[in-house]
């Protein structure tokens, strides 16, 4: 058995020196996801994998057997996008939202926004709230 760490695990790093390393108006978004994110959950902010806001933690387990730990709600914000990190399938559980929330690209288990000023805040937090419920 591998001692080491996975690569997707809670650090000790500081949440705002991951958020600095953005600069301009996704920064100040950073701060805005960081407050509706611990509302939404509880949860104080972890920086995970170096670079990912994650908020609680829960185990999961695939089929396969392959199984770990990751957050209840994450996101990470670069200097092109904020990426949300929501449960597997969102976009096919909830297309209505989607639809609603302004423009993004969806993958898998990713929601992707260039600006959080393009989309409908109170949508994006329902689609949130939906992912965790889910989880």
């Amino acid at each position: 058995m591998s001692s080491t760490t996975p690569a997707m695990s809670p650090s000790d790093l500081p949440v705002h020196q991951v958020l600095d390393r953005v600069t301009g108006p996704r920064r100040a978004e950073a701060d805005e996801l960081l407050r509706i994110c611990g509302d939404l959950t509880g949860y104080e902010p972890v920086v995970w994998a170096g670079k990912i806001v994650g908020f609680g933690q829960q185990e999961y387990r695939y089929e396969s057997g392959h199984g770990g730990i990751m957050p209840v709600l994450a996101f990470a914000t670069t200097d092109r996008q904020h990426t949300f990190y929501l449960v597997s399938g969102f976009s096919e559980r909830w297309p209505e939202l989607l639809e609603r929330l302004g423009p993004h690209r969806a993958s898998k288990a990713c929601l992707y926004v260039t600006r959080l000023s393009r989309v409908d805040v109170s949508v994006l937090t329902e689609l949130l709230t939906a992912s965790i419920s889910a989880s």
